[in-house]
């Protein structure tokens, strides 16, 4: 019985393993090939293909393609970096179509930090990150335009239609009052140049470093934040050969005109006021119209690429003709790249090169003629008979036409931006970095008045000018990186530098008059006959900064990260007792979503990290070369020297000595919060508060002991508080449909805190000056005090009218109007929307900003709002139904609210599908549409007015000098070979 059961179980082995054995035979592996692409059907290169359940696998190459063997009825896993894992049955000739993860491929963004990139999950920081693709379309006449409402708490402000125009940037409010408010721009790892040295088609990505956390690594030179900029530089990345052409055609047109009298009302006023004195020239002329036209530009980009692993090079040239809406004005840009890189010693030597230059022709107008065509009687010509500019006599009533005609002004601006960098691989994960760059700007203008030019033509007898600046940097930056990883859950680098700056500024002028004739235009200025002293100048100033700088980042787990920074600058520019400044900056980073005790939310929670950070940065360019120092002038009178017998001129002290003057502190708290919901949502909410200290300011000085009566010190303090909000949705995620949007909000509070000290006492600095408006004369509209911001308006506040057409100002008991705060300049909210939208072939995306909060003087209005200018000028269209009858005065009555959103752009695009067939890897038309509407209350051309980097400059004034905004349509193709 034993021996038999024995058997039994023997015989039973014997048939499951035979069993087995014909099961295996069966299970014939196969070949599984096909093809990984995401959801524009464009080749995914390095994706991981898989069998599920098994390690190894293969990867997509350039086509995205794979064959990979497996058993028969096996599943396939596919991962890529930023996309949802997908499974799917093996076989032959799959396409399968990865969807983005939204989280994810927000969470490995690479973005700039400075001397530096890190994946945006591991910032501790805050830093905004702008793709390409998600930047400002249409016609870009400054690279700064392309960040308008994309970056929450970043106020760009084009305050003229020029095509020359750029915009002034300010991060998180300003931080001076007389220094500048302009971020730090770094392009390509060089800081302090020009942003518009690289062609904006040219720009990749622009990283914005918002907090002191981030920005200190630039210390003396952060206050005010800093643009990071990356270009489109041959990258070892990928094998890649490419030819591209993009370009467009644009019409522009004035978004809107002022609402002024036309000639029949200008005659029915005179008609129902029964004014007989006046005169009607018989002319129906649009004064507005005359002066603009309907612009026409056109821009045209070619770039070559050829990269591999081991060399490769870019280069692209770019030429743009632009039209402004005023006659006689235009811009024109020839623009040009070069970047080449070379590897060397198995990959551990990478030398680059790159050269980025454009030559800008343009010829600005004279603003004047704004206030001149506001001002013109409508029934008055043009021309003559006989086709000479006719004139009506008197002041600020010179006809704006022959104003525009009658002058020449040609600018030119050079710009040429050059590099090398070195990076070598001394030890695994010690790396050394050593780059020098050179940045050369130069301007020429020349300007002519004819002898028969109404203004300043006639009275000089002509008059001509030439000018000439140049600006360079020369800088060399070196320094080590070291990455480690320890036991799998530490990482850590360490960064740490040396920084050498040099800058250079000079220049010359001349001018001169009394001209016998026009034919020499500017180019021969000694023919004018009549010269002053004043008609020559020369200058030039030189700076340095040298600095030592270093950054630790350590990354435990993925979940806490710590990043601390110093920077220790020395300047030339700084008073003998403060030539070093040291600006140091720590933040801390907990992923929550990771934490255990957070497990149940990852249904619909896939990231929460929370931030905070504090650092010290400052701010040097209030303070120009030399200003510490005692320097002399040849101001002083003339004297006669015996010994020579001649007069000669004498030198006087302009400046005193100040070897306290330094840079401007910001000390700035940020704590932030990143979101991720539902795989489709995420975003971060920012609250900071900055501090800055030993503002720069001219102040007053006792004579003796000085023998200046002013002098440039640091005493004031600045108060920035604020809170951001980012949101960015993947609403839809089909193959053929996806739409997304992202939201930016922003508020900020600024106060000015401290303007005196013991020593230097601030009294009753206005700002704002009204002079030259007609009873304006000494006039000022904002003031500069503590317990206000900067742009402050202050004066009488006006209840309205009385039936007598008077103002009803409040009054003292003497009489005297009574002033006070009347609201800021500065914004308080800024909102930025966009919307892309793909439907299989097309694209759709929808642009818009805005801000609110701000206080806008129309000072254009309220020189206009003058019941005595009719019936010889003109005046708006509601100044007839105001009742006002009262003499011009400053109020209340003429400051209104600011806000407005603008639509910013609408582009549909068309790409033609199938062009592969045929050689070509994309072609793209598509139809751009700018600034269409712009909701707002403001009464006059364009609430988005002027803020200058100097409050005394007046920002948020609306003075005669509002270039009119064109509202564009272009059509455009970009191909790509």
């Amino acid at each position: 019985m034993k021996n038999k059961t024995i058997y039994t179980i023997c015989s039973l082995f014997t048939l499951l393993v035979l069993l087995g054995t014909s099961q295996n035979l069966l299970a014939q592996n196969i070949t599984a090939t096909g093809k990984v692409v995401d959801k524009n059907q464009e080749p995914l290169i390095g994706a991981n293909v898989k069998v599920t359940g098994t390690q190894g696998g293969t990867i997509t190459g350039l086509n995205g393609d794979f064959t990979l063997s497996c058993p028969q009825g096996s599943t396939l896993e596919i991962s890529f970096i930023g996309f949802i894992t997908q499974q799917v049955p093996a076989g032959s000739n799959l396409t399968i179509t990865m969807q983005e993860d939204a989280i994810a491929l927000e969470e490995t963004v690479i973005v700039g930090i400075g001397y530096g990139t890190m994946r945006k999950g591991d910032l501790t920081g805050s830093i905004a990150s702008v793709s390409a693709k998600d930047m400002k379309q249409g016609v870009i006449t400054s690279a700064e335009q392309l960040l308008q409402g994309k970056v929450a708490g970043l106020s760009v402000v084009q305050s003229s239609g020029a095509p020359e125009a750029g915009a002034s940037i300010r991060l998180r409010g300003g931080t001076s009052l007389s220094a500048s408010n302009g971020p730090l721009i770094v392009v390509d790892g060089i800081p302090g140049v020009d942003m518009n040295s690289v062609q904006p088609t040219e720009i990749l990505s622009i990283d914005v470093l918002k907090d002191a956390s981030a920005a200190a690594i630039y210390g003396s030179r952060g206050a005010n934040g800093v643009i990071i900029v990356t270009t489109n530089r041959a990258s070892t990345d990928m094998e890649q050969k490419s030819i591209q052409y993009n370009g467009y055609v644009a019409i522009g047109q004035t978004a809107k005109h002022m609402d002024l009298l036309s000639a029949n009302q200008w005659r029915a006023y005179v008609r129902d006021n029964n004014i007989g004195n006046a005169i009607d020239y018989g002319y129906d002329t649009d004064w507005q119209d005359e002066l603009e036209r309907t612009a026409i530009s056109h821009s045209h980009n070619v770039s070559i690429s050829n990269s591999k692993k081991e060399s490769g090079y870019r280069a692209s040239i770019t030429y743009q003709d632009n039209q402004g809406v005023i006659k006689r004005n235009d811009m024109s840009r020839l623009a040009g790249s070069l970047a080449a890189y070379q590897t060397g010693w198995d990959g551990r030597l990478r030398i680059e090169a790159g050269i980025n230059a454009n030559f800008d022709k343009w010829n600005p107008i004279d603003t004047r003629i704004f206030e001149r065509m506001a001002n013109m009687n409508p029934t008055f010509p043009v021309r003559n008979p006989d086709g000479s500019f006719a004139q009506i006599g008197g002041t600020n009533t010179e006809n704006p036409v022959e104003l525009n005609t009658n002058r020449t002004d040609d600018q030119k601006r050079h710009r040429f931006l050059g590099y090398g960098k070195v990076e070598l691989e001394l030890l695994k994960g010690l790396k050394g970095v050593a780059n020098g760059s050179y940045e050369y700007q130069s301007t020429e203008g020349g300007l002519y008045k004819p002898t028969y030019a109404q203004l300043e033509g006639q009275s000089e007898k002509g008059w001509g000018q030439r000018t000439h600046g140049e600006y360079n940097n020369q800088q060399l930056e070196a320094y080590l990186n070291y990455d480690v990883t320890l036991a799998e859950i530490h990482k850590l680098n360490v960064m740490g530098g040396y920084s050498y700056l040099k800058t250079t500024a000079e220049g010359f002028g001349s001018t001169r008059s009394g001209f016998d004739t026009d034919a020499f235009g500017y180019n021969n200025l000694a023919a004018g006959s009549d010269f002053r002293a004043t008609d020559v100048y020369s200058y030039k100033n030189e700076s340095k900064l040298i600095s030592f700088f270093g950054r630790v980042n350590y990354n435990l787990m993925g979940k806490y990260m710590l990043t601390a920074t110093v920077r220790h600058d020395g300047s030339s520019r700084f008073g003998d007792n403060h030539k070093w400044g040291t600006f140091p900056s720590v933040s801390l980073a907990w992923r929550l979503s990771d934490e255990a005790f957070m497990q149940g939310t990852s249904g619909w929670l896939n990231n929460l990290k929370l931030r905070a950070g504090y650092g010290v940065t400052g701010n040097q360019n209030g303070i120009e070369p030399y200003k510490s120092l005692a320097i002399l002038s040849a101001d002083g009178a003339s004297y006669y020297d015996a010994t020579t017998g001649t007069w000669k001129k004498s030198y006087v002290q302009a400046q005193n000595t100040n070897p306290d003057l330094k840079w401007e502190s910001t000390a700035q708290l940020n704590i932030g919060l990143d979101f991720g919901l539902l795989n489709r949502i995420n975003g971060t909410i920012e609250y900071y508060h900055k501090k800055t200290s030993d503002l720069l300011w001219t102040y007053p000085v006792p004579q003796p002991p000085y023998l200046v009566g002013t002098m440039l010190a640091n005493v004031g303090d600045l108060v920035n508080k604020g809170l951001e909000v980012t949101l960015n949705a993947n609403i839809l995620r089909e193959r053929d449909l996806t739409l997304d949007a992202n939201v930016s909000f922003a508020y900020n509070k600024q106060e000015i805190t401290k303007l005196s000290n013991d020593t230097y006492q601030a009294v009753g600095l206005q700002a704002g000056s009204l002079h030259g408006l007609r009873g304006m004369s000494g006039q000022y509209s904002q003031i500069i005090k503590e317990g206000y911001p900067a742009g402050a308006f202050y004066g009488p506040k006006c209840q309205g009218i009385d039936e007598n057409g008077k103002y009803i100002i409040n009054r003292d008991e003497d009489g005297n109007p009574i002033s006070e705060y009347l609201g800021s300049a500065m914004p308080k909210f800024n909102l930025g929307v966009g919307i892309n939208l793909a439907y299989k072939d097309f694209d759709l995306a929808v642009a818009g900003y805005g801000m609110f909060g701000q206080k806008v003087l129309n000072a254009t209005r309220m020189a206009m709002f003058d019941p005595t200018r009719l019936p010889a000028q003109n005046v708006p269209d509601d100044l007839l139904t105001s009742g006002v009858k009262d003499d011009l005065i400053f109020s209340s009555y003429f400051i209104e609210k600011g806000d407005f959103f603008r639509l910013q752009s609408v582009t549909l695009g068309y790409t033609i599908p199938g062009v592969k067939k045929i050689g070509l890897q994309k072609v793209r038309f598509y139809l751009t549409g700018e600034n269409l509407f712009c909701i707002s209350g403001y009464s006059g051309i364009d609430p988005e007015v002027s803020i200058p980097d100097n409050v005394l400059d007046g920002p948020g004034i609306d003075w005669f000098n509002s270039y009119p905004r064109p509202r564009t349509y272009s059509i455009g193709v970009n191909i790509s070979f």
